[in-house]
C-alpha cells in the first residue's frame, strides 16, 4: 500500500497523518484499487474492505473513522465520540480533539487538507475545491478550531494534499471573473488563450491573510491530473473514478 506521510505533522508523537494513493486496495477498474468513496459507483463490499485494509495499515479502528458527505460547502462539523462511520455528516470540514477518532477527507482533484494543533491537541480534515476555497472553508475551519479548542493560528500545522494544479485545471471566463472579484487574481494562469486556476494558491493566500506562518504550511504536493497513474482525477479520468483520502488521528496522551 503506497501511503504518503505528512512529515511536519508526524514528527509529533501523539498524532498520525497520511494521504492515500490509488494503490493498495481491491476495487476493480475504473476504481482500481484503493477507492474509499461509496458514492462513485464502486461495489460497497470492496469499499468496505478498502477501509478495513487502510485501518490496518495505519493502525486505527475503521468503525471509529468519521468521513463526510462532501457538498462543496463552508460547513464545519465538530466531531465527538458519539459519531460513527455509518452516519457521515454532510459538510466539508471536520474538527475534533477526541483521541482515537480518525478524520477523513476524500478527493479526486479537490484539495484534501489535514490540520494539527500541537498545543491543544486538536485536528481537522478539510475538503476544498474551487467553490469551497472561494467560500473560505479553510479559514472558517481554523476559526472553528480556535473557537472550540483555543487553537493558536501561529502554531498550527497544515498540509495541502495531492490535488489538481494550475497546469491542468482549465476554467472559463465566468469563473475567472469570480476569482478576480474575490481578490485572487494571482491564482489565475493564462496560456495560449486559455485560463487555468490553481486552487492551492487561493488556499495559501487565505492562510497567510489570517496569520498562519509560511513555515507551518506544506503545499508541495503532486498534481492529481498529471499523475493520474498514482491518484484519482475527476477531470483526467473523465468523471468516472474513485477517491483518495487524507486521514488524521490523535493518539491518547499519557495520563
Amino acid at each position: 500500500m503506497n501511503i504518503l506521510p505528512c512529515e511536519n505533522i508526524n514528527e509529533y508523537q501523539h498524532v498520525a497523518a497520511h494521504f492515500t494513493t490509488r494503490d493498495g486496495g481491491i476495487s476493480q477498474s475504473p476504481y482500481g484499487t484503493l477507492n474509499l468513496a461509496f458514492h462513485v459507483g464502486d461495489r460497497k463490499e470492496d469499499v468496505v474492505e478498502n477501509h478495513r485494509l487502510l485501518g490496518k495499515e495505519l493502525n486505527y479502528n475503521p468503525h471509529k473513522l468519521i468521513h463526510m458527505r462532501q457538498i462543496h460547502s463552508d460547513i464545519v462539523t465538530v466531531v465527538d465520540s458519539t459519531m460513527n462511520f455509518e452516519s457521515p455528516p454532510q459538510c466539508d470540514a471536520l474538527i475534533t480533539n477526541c483521541a482515537d477518532v480518525p478524520l477523513m477527507v476524500m478527493s479526486a482533484d479537490c484539495t484534501p487538507i489535514l490540520i494539527y494543533d500541537p498545543i491543544n491537541h486538536a485536528i481537522g480534515a478539510v475538503h476544498a475545491g474551487r467553490a469551497g476555497a472561494l467560500n473560505s472553508i479553510l479559514p472558517k475551519t481554523l476559526h472553528a478550531m480556535k473557537k472550540h479548542f483555543e487553537t493558536s493560528l501561529e502554531n498550527v500545522q497544515i498540509v495541502l494534499g495531492p490535488a489538481i494544479h494550475g497546469c491542468c485545471y482549465e476554467i472559463n471566463e465566468d469563473i475567472a471573473n469570480e476569482v478576480k472579484e474575490k481578490g485572487y487574481e494571482n491564482a489565475l494562469l493564462y496560456q495560449k488563450k486559455k485560463v487555468y486556476l490553481d486552487v492551492n494558491t487561493i488556499l495559501y493566500l487565505q492562510l497567510c491573510a489570517i496569520g498562519i506562518p509560511s513555515r507551518c504550511i506544506v503545499r508541495e504536493s503532486p498534481c492529481t491530473s498529471c499523475r493520474r497513474e498514482d491518484y484519482f482525477s475527476y477531470r483526467a479520468d473523465h468523471q468516472h473514478t474513485g477517491r483518495i483520502a487524507g486521514v488524521i488521528v490523535l493518539r491518547s496522551l499519557p495520563a
